[in-house]
């Protein structure tokens, strides 16, 4: 199903500074009110999974003090406590999140019919937000922590869109068309912190032709942009790498 309006989930809590109380309150007194009733018809329209990521980015972006009364009368929120304020690594998460994924967790299908064939499950939906908010997570991370890290975070979560672009019926079920293009990755948005991790971290060979594969992979139809966005933040090693690498002239290596 398209995702019509909706943008992945990159710009949550934590992204940039927060705006002072003066600004806010200038915002106040300049922003034109929301006009709820379109809000409501809107969301009405929207899919299950499109629910699910904004339900999942509202309980992020809530003070504590306000999911009661978001979510008390769907989720018991006060049993929900952690006992520790320690956060879990990114990393982790994600290699959590990738282990369960090619376990089976979030696999769930359904008999398809002329009815449902454009429907996605509530494992597939699941899947969806999560790896949306975990590929959110790594690109607002690229700016602030160490670029090694977040480049395997973020070549694991893109190996399971390969996974599902290699037909394997294992991961997630999708009734019609299945391909990596159904999770709705907006790619300009995760090329740029994704090639800067790269080029903070590989050789010029291997940035090259990792560039050049994951926009062949997942994004041929906007090539000259995201080349444009690579040569951004190659060095000027990568970029004769790059250069080669898109001319067909690539070195080859001999024992």
């Amino acid at each position: 199903q398209g995702r019509g309006n909706l943008r992945p989930a990159f710009r949550m809590a934590g992204q940039g500074t927060v705006p002072s109380t003066a600004s806010r309150e200038d915002r106040r007194v300049t922003d034109p009110a929301i006009d709820h009733e379109k809000l409501r018809r809107d969301l009405r329209t929207m899919s299950r999974g499109d629910l699910l990521i904004i339900a999942e980015r509202a309980a992020e972006l809530m003070p504590r003090a306000k999911l009661e009364t978001l979510l008390g009368d769907y989720v018991p929120v006060n049993a929900m406590a952690k006992s520790t304020a320690q956060k879990t690594p990114l990393l982790s998460e994600v290699q959590a999140f990738y282990r369960e994924s090619l376990d089976g967790r979030y696999f769930q299908s359904f008999d398809v019919n002329a009815k449902n064939c454009t429907g996605r499950s509530v494992g597939t939906d699941a899947f969806i937000a999560e790896f949306h908010r975990l590929l959110g997570k790594c690109v607002r991370a690229a700016g602030t922590r160490s670029r090694k890290g977040l480049l395997v975070a973020f070549d694991l979560l893109l190996r399971l869109l390969e996974h599902i672009d290699e037909a394997h019926d294992d991961l997630v079920f999708f009734a019609d068309e299945p391909g990596a293009w159904q999770v709705g990755i907006v790619w300009r948005e995760v090329f740029p912190a994704y090639f800067r991790c790269l080029a903070e971290t590989a050789s010029s060979e291997e940035f090259a032709r990792t560039v050049d594969q994951r926009i062949k992979s997942f994004a041929e139809h906007d090539r000259p942009q995201h080349i444009a966005t690579a040569r951004k933040v190659a060095s000027t090693l990568q970029l004769e790498a790059l250069r080669l690498q898109l001319s067909g002239d690539v070195p080859t290596s001999h024992p």
